[in-house]
């Protein structure tokens, strides 16, 4: 291990994080009976320009009044180039203290987090807010996949990043047809066998971006969080990219539609199969502390301190999810 530790971010549970527009009243209420770990009630992409205000009174409406249990309850602010930002912070950090979170889109350098930190604590002292609020930033354009490392040292209210498939295809001027989908045309030729023929390997073309982000996130204590997947009607497809991102090591992903949450957490929640062998590792760590021995093994084969600390961060994660 380094000489230098990195602090680990606030632990939440985050396998479903749902978008919901803060235009829509309706779907704010129905969102709290929902089984999402995270909601964001969102300012920006869901809610057009003549409806911002609205919006903005909707969630403070919503935050205030609405019984949202467990959740982590964060908005979605606008971006720092417009002129609804600041108002998105000031009025409703001022006026929610139910809000846990604020997810900044399209955060290109570390300024633009710093920026709101400034905001942001400012208010909390002069409100004397009691719960800090925690950030998760959108790496959603090639500014900020460049500068990736640098924005997940940003602050200390930094928790989470997310990847937003959408504007950062946009950005890279990739051909993309589906948000968070596959294109055939990103796929490798296969040589020809010996009767010729040749086979079409599809590849992922988020994979170089997510796997980035991903490092950057884990070598400095933040979750990894998967952006959308666009078509709501292809729960295979949600479920495959899912599974893709959770085997590189994100903890959730986003559900921008509420048939994809139960998706979601059923990918990103450990298996009873995985709980259980991660139980007998650490059974057998402590097992063998008390024998004196050095050494540690399970089903014949060599335990590792790195295989110690999966299993801690598995059982971790399940536990909180059992107090849910």
């Amino acid at each position: 291990m380094s000489f230098t530790l990195i602090q680990q971010a606030t632990p939440r549970l985050h396998r479903s994080e749902l978008a919901v527009p803060g235009s829509n009243p309706t779907f704010m209420e129905k969102s709290a009976k929902s089984a999402a770990d995270v909601i964001f009630l969102d300012l920006e992409d869901a809610v057009a320009p003549d409806d911002k205000e609205k919006a903005r009174t909707n969630i403070i409406q919503a935050l205030n009044e609405i019984d949202w249990g467990n959740k982590t309850m964060m908005i979605r602010i606008n971006g720092l180039d417009t002129h609804y930002m600041y108002r998105d912070v000031v009025d409703i950090v001022e006026a929610c203290p139910r809000l846990d979170m604020i997810l900044i889109p399209k955060v290109g350098v570390p300024a633009d987090v710093y920026a709101i930190d400034v905001l942001v604590t400012q208010i909390e002292q002069a409100k004397k807010r009691d719960k800090a609020i925690g950030f998760e930033v959108l790496i959603e354009t090639a500014l900020g996949m460049a500068n990736v490392e640098a924005i997940a040292q940003s602050s200390k209210r930094l928790e989470a990043m997310s990847f937003g498939v959408a504007d950062y295809a946009a950005s890279a001027r990739a051909r993309s047809t589906v948000i968070g989908g596959v294109n055939q045309d990103y796929s490798v030729l296969t040589d020809k066998d010996e009767g010729g023929n040749r086979q079409t390997h599809w590849q992922d073309p988020w994979l170089f971006a997510q796997n980035r982000m991903l490092v950057a996130c884990r070598a400095y204590g933040l979750r990894p969080i998967d952006g959308p997947f666009g078509d709501f009607s292809d729960p295979d497809g949600y479920v495959s990219a899912a599974k893709r991102c959770a085997a590189l090591g994100f903890e959730g992903k986003w559900a921008i539609h509420p048939t994809q949450i139960e998706l979601a957490n059923d990918v990103f929640t450990p298996s009873e199969a995985e709980v259980t062998k991660a139980r007998r590792i650490l059974e057998a760590m402590e097992e063998a502390a008390k024998a004196g021995r050095g050494a540690v093994s399970l089903d014949g084969r060599l335990i590792d301190i790195a295989s110690i600390r999966m299993a801690e961060a598995l059982i971790e994660k399940a536990n909180a999810m059992a107090s849910k």
